[in-house]
Formats: C-alpha cells, sequence, structure tokens
C-alpha cells in the first residue's frame, strides 16, 4: 500500500478539475445542463425557496450533471475500445445515455414539485 502524501491528494484535485474543464468545454449536452441548472438557481433565488428545497435542489443538479459526466466518460472509454460500430457498444451507450435521462425526469420533478407551488402563488 502507497504511503500517503498531501502532494499527490492535491496532484488528484488537479486532474479532477482537469476532468470536469473537458467535460464543460467540450460537451454540449453540459452546457445545456448548466443553463437550465443557471435558470433553476436563479429562480430559487427569486422565489426565495426553503433552505430544504435548496437541498432538494443541488442534490439534483449534483446527480444531474455527474450522470452526464459518467455518460460522456462511458462515450468516451467506448470510442477508444470499439471505433468501429458494434452492436454492444452501441447499446452500452444507450444504456449510460438512458441513466442520464432517468436523472434528468427525477430532478425535473422535484423541479415541480418545488417550484409549481411557488408560481401558484404568483398568480
Amino acid at each position: 500500500m502507497e504511503k500517503f502524501s498531501i502532494r499527490k491528494r492535491i496532484k488528484s484535485f488537479t486532474y479532477a478539475w482537469k476532468g470536469i474543464g473537458s467535460f464543460i468545454g467540450k460537451e454540449h449536452n453540459a452546457w445545456i445542463h448548466l443553463t437550465i441548472t443557471t435558470a433553476v438557481i436563479v429562480s430559487g433565488f427569486l422565489l426565495n425557496i426553503t433552505s430544504a428545497e435548496w437541498i432538494a435542489i443541488v442534490l439534483s443538479i449534483a446527480l444531474v450533471l455527474s450522470a452526464e459526466a459518467f455518460n460522456t466518460a462511458i462515450e468516451r472509454l467506448v470510442d477508444l475500445t470499439s471505433p468501429e460500430e458494434n452492436y454492444i457498444a452501441g447499446d452500452v451507450k444507450d444504456i449510460a445515455a438512458g441513466a442520464v435521462l432517468i436523472c434528468a425526469l427525477a430532478a425535473a420533478t422535484v423541479g415541480l414539485i418545488i417550484f409549481v407551488p411557488y408560481l401558484i402563488r404568483l398568480l
């Protein structure tokens, strides 16, 4: 087992930030998620949602962005290991994309549960 090293831990954070930068910089779906994230955060401040609602929103945002990042990593790995068309490789990518959809639908549901009552009160 390797000895604990602060330097190596800091370096691992550098790699993680590099990965986040690559994800945000190269993935159009990440831009879509971040645009929606911005709208949700602004809405949360404007509607003065509760702390518990913020917790649900933050966890939902983290879930969707994480799922999209995992999907991106899976797609890139599949493309690297199976550059030619392959049914199983395509199925793997579809399943990963489906996981993102499940998370996004759950997050949208959380958003509706939180924001619809506020919007009804405004009307």
